[in-house]
């Protein structure tokens, strides 16, 4: 185990007043170097001496990457935009309010004024092992010690585990993907634009990473296009305390009604594997079926197939298929747009 410094090493620190400049820089010192956005995530790495690169890119100057536009009926919203802007924003309540409901229940108030939301969505796992300094998988040995009889693996993964079994602990990126989102990524002169659902890797494909950047990427744009605006959004998180921690368990769901029954759905389960779970085939049980508790209750049951629970953390089962529940049928504490 690490032993923890709470002393930053010294690093190099640029503070670029424009994309062009940041995207240069990160181009020059590729692996070498860190990018900075509101720090929440990064500046723990950094105290613990868990990472200690040789530059740091820190983005608060970077006026390109903030804001929110609408664009086509739908939004555009900068990677650098904070959360309470997200959360507060009219455009985002009115159309998408999934996602300002997601932003909302991100930490605390203090945390959501400095806190991003490309950061949000791209913060590493909170695996206890791994941000300690463990030598497991993720960190490029070869054990995954929360998987172990011993272990402590409360807040760990139910499915899709492969060797690791970290979770994401992002609030706002099952929302985006419910939203059909697009991640807008930038390196040097090139762009290239990744769906929301494909932006997040599972340990199967890269151990190593939660998401598809790699060193000189940068996120730019958070695109969420017309396609479900003005639909009946859910969006519900379990967590220990009711302000500042990471998810249990949570789900976000957008769902096309016409007559009672469903048209069209998205539901997204977050905290149960090491990316966000869009449930594909609880969507296509549920589309055509009248909007009522058995529809509910089907999706529920077929959201939890495949489960592996741990020592500790089996009560995230009975959690996530009732989340799912609610989040179909939409019931007390749903969000409308």
């Amino acid at each position: 185990m690490a032993t923890i410094h709470d002393v930053i090493a010294p690093f190099q620190l640029f503070q670029p007043t424009n994309l062009d400049d940041a995207l240069d820089l990160l181009d020059e010192h590729g692996e070498a170097a860190m990018v900075i956005a509101g720090g929440m995530d990064s500046l723990d790495w950094l105290k613990d001496r868990l990472r200690q690169p040789q530059v740091v890119v820190e983005l608060s100057q970077v006026s390109e990457l903030r804001g929110i536009r609408e664009v086509d009926g739908g939004l555009e919203i900068g990677a650098m935009t904070t959360l309470t802007e997200v959360a507060e924003h009219p455009a985002v309540i009115d159309r998408f309010k999934i996602l300002s409901d997601a932003a909302a229940l991100v930490a605390s108030p203090q945390i959501r004024n400095q806190g991003t939301l490309g950061g949000n969505i791209s913060q590493d796992t909170r695996c206890t092992y791994y941000r300690r300094g463990w030598a497991c998988y993720r960190a490029g040995g070869n054990t995954c010690y929360a998987d172990t009889p011993t272990a402590i693996n409360r807040e760990h993964a139910i499915l899709e585990a492969s060797r690791c079994v970290a979770v994401n602990p992002s609030d706002t990126a099952p929302a985006l993907i419910a939203l059909d989102a697009e991640m807008v990524i930038r390196r040097g002169g090139r762009e290239r634009v990744v769906e929301a659902d494909d932006y997040f890797v599972g340990p199967d494909t890269d151990i190593r990473h939660l998401n598809v950047l790699e060193p000189r990427d940068l996120l730019t744009t958070i695109r969420i296009p017309a396609t479900w605006a003005g639909a009946r959004f859910y969006f519900e998180k379990v967590r220990d305390r009711m302000v500042w921690d990471f998810p249990l368990v949570n789900v976000a769901s957008a769902v096309r009604e016409s007559g009672g029954r469903i048209v069209d759905a998205r539901v997204v389960v977050g905290a149960v594997a090491a990316r966000p779970l869009r449930l594909r085939a609880v969507e296509r049980a549920v589309t055509g079926q009248a909007l009522d508790e058995a529809t509910a209750e089907r999706a529920g049951e077929i959201a939890i197939r495949g489960n592996r629970p741990l020592r500790y953390n089996g009560y995230k089962v009975p959690l996530m298929r009732n989340l799912v529940r609610r989040a179909v049928r939409g019931g007390m504490g749903a969000s409308n747009a």
